[in-house]
């Protein structure tokens, strides 16, 4: 799907997303000063990108429950609220024992 919206704009809807992006862009300008070798880096890099993984699959699953409830909640409401059936007063049928 296609957004309008700009990269900043999503990112504000996705805070954990936003959070996990700003970690990564500080290991490229080595933020904290103690990344001088590129197995440092590239081990830094790994680690953020699964969180950032983890981070997606949790807000994809989260979305997709929602997603599920609300339509299981419409379905619910197409089928009650036809109103309350009432007896035609006819002649009981016969005792029961």
């Amino acid at each position: 799907m296609t957004s309008k919206r700009s990269l900043e704009e999503r990112l504000e809807a996705q805070p954990h997303l936003r959070e996990r992006v700003e970690a990564l862009l500080g290991i490229v300008e080595d933020a904290a000063g103690d990344l001088d070798r590129a197995d440092a880096a590239e081990q830094r890099v790994i680690e953020e990108l699964r969180r950032m993984g983890n981070d997606v699959l949790h807000a994809w699953a989260s979305g997709k429950s929602q997603e599920k409830e609300q339509q299981a909640w419409e379905g619910n409401n197409r089928v009650t609220g036809h109103g309350k059936k009432t007896s035609g007063g006819g002649p009981r049928s016969g005792r029961s024992t």
